[in-house]
């Protein structure tokens, strides 16, 4: 009888049964009546419930985190078109000089420009209401030189001549200023690749961890199932088969904690895009759609958090079974 209290297969039996599946260790320990085909892994313990919980809260905040990204780069996006699509005006008002004039005449010379396709004079109480957030209702502006705006929306897929334009307003009025709000564009660019850049990061650092926490798993296995492993391998049962042992057991490991992660995380989005139009008017409604828009994750973003759970089962399947390999591998 072989070290550990194990008995196996004769001599003479064929190694195909390893390659097959089959275990062909049968335990004598517990008497005649206990004999019979046992997987290396049990496929139910405390360890394996432990791992598939934390797998499911890596998988959950990874989630989120792709979730988070692709909502702040749609509702990027999305401000990045309307804001490239529009212009700013100011004329600025002087001593001595009829600024509704000015602002008339600045009007005609951007509506006579190629490429735009409206032009929206703002009167006076209207530009005055533009500051009321910062100063508050009911001040008086007249002492103040506060400069008219107008907005100037430019045609879809024209490209109009902006140094042009610019010199055609300085031209024909003193005090006037073109805005194209490029430094926003370009400011919400960078913001929007470190949004990116981080989420990245993060869920680096979740594949990294579950890297990390398989191995570990994997080598607590081995180790608690270390006599059936040894009798194993010294009796000819090939590496690829008992690291497909142990490959197969944490592949279901980690689907099932990344199924449920990755369901949650499903859930969570599924329940903020059907809530969001309850919480209108709410404070700070307008601040967080202008960050992540109306909540409501694209199907786009769904299949991203689909892929997550299949790479995270991956990796999980991965880890073991090179873990494996390299345990076997200092045996020999």
């Amino acid at each position: 009888m072989p070290r550990g209290g194990y008995r196996v297969a004769p001599a003479d039996a064929p190694t195909e049964d390893y390659d097959a599946g089959r275990t062909a260790v049968i335990s004598d320990v517990h008497g005649p009546e206990h004999r019979g085909m046992t997987p290396i892994v049990p496929p139910h313990s405390i360890s394996g419930r432990a791992l598939i919980a934390v797998i499911a809260i890596m998988s959950l905040l990874a989630s989120l985190t792709l979730g988070a990204v692709v909502l702040v780069r749609g509702a990027a996006a999305e401000w990045q078109t309307q804001v490239s699509r529009e212009m700013t005006i100011q004329v600025r008002p002087a001593a001595g000089r009829d600024v509704d004039a000015d602002v008339a005449r600045a009007a005609d010379i951007a509506r006579a420009a190629p490429g735009v396709a409206s032009v929206n004079p703002f009167s006076r109480q209207e530009s005055a209401r533009l500051l009321e957030p910062w100063l508050g209702t009911g001040l008086s502006l007249d002492e103040l030189s506060v400069p008219r705006m107008i907005v100037v929306t430019i045609a879809p897929g024209a490209n109009p001549d902006l140094t042009q334009l610019r010199r055609s307003l300085s031209e024909g009025v003193a005090g006037a200023s073109l805005d194209d709000h490029r430094g926003w564009v370009e400011r919400m660019r960078r913001m929007t690749r470190a949004v990116v850049v981080g989420g990245i990061g993060v869920l680096g650092l979740v594949l990294a961890a579950t890297v990390l926490l398989v191995a570990f798993a994997t080598r607590g296995a081995m180790a608690a199932n270390r006599q059936i492993v040894e009798v194993l391998h010294f009796v000819g049962a090939k590496n690829r088969y008992i690291a497909g042992q142990f490959q197969r057991h944490f592949l279901l490991l980690g689907l099932q904690g990344a199924g449920i992660g990755g369901g949650a995380a499903v859930v969570l989005f599924l329940a903020a895009g059907l809530l969001a139009p309850h919480y209108r008017g709410m404070a700070g409604e307008e601040q967080i759609e202008a960050l992540f828009g109306g909540l409501s994750l694209e199907p786009a973003g769904y299949a991203g958090i689909v892929g997550l759970i299949v790479l995270v089962a991956a990796v999980t399947a991965i880890t073991s079974r090179w873990t494996v390999h390299r345990t076997l591998a200092a045996l020999e």
